[in-house]
């Protein structure tokens, strides 16, 4: 019967073990997890942030622009149409070169979140 016994306890070690392994590894999943939802809520939070006061940035330099440019041609509304057309030039090489900023996007998120 002690080869029995010790076969038992062997295999109860077994499962002992196992289980602290499926624990352990369940409890890193779940901080790693936690890691990369932090970081990324706090990438698009940057983000926004970020990307808000540039928007308000730009919108003063483009009046400021615009008006500068209409004292020159002595024409305010003149001003703001070639303002207006820089911002739909800007827009259209955005959209040309669209593939080639996804993958920078995807390129540097994936950096971020498998490291």
């Amino acid at each position: 019967m002690s080869v029995f016994d010790s076969i038992n306890e062997t295999s109860n070690n077994a499962i002992g073990a196992g289980e602290k392994y499926l624990k352990s590894s369940h409890e890193y999943y779940k901080l790693k997890i936690f890691q990369q939802l932090s970081i990324s809520i706090s990438l698009v939070f940057k983000a926004v942030i970020i990307a808000g006061l540039c928007i308000v940035g730009l919108t003063f330099l483009a009046i400021a622009l615009a008006f500068f440019i209409g004292a020159m041609l002595e024409d305010y509304a003149l001003g703001f149409v070639i303002v207006g057309l820089l911002f739909f030039i800007g827009a259209l090489i955005c959209y040309l070169y669209r593939k080639h900023i996804s993958n920078l996007v995807v390129r540097n998120l994936s950096d971020k979140f498998f490291e």
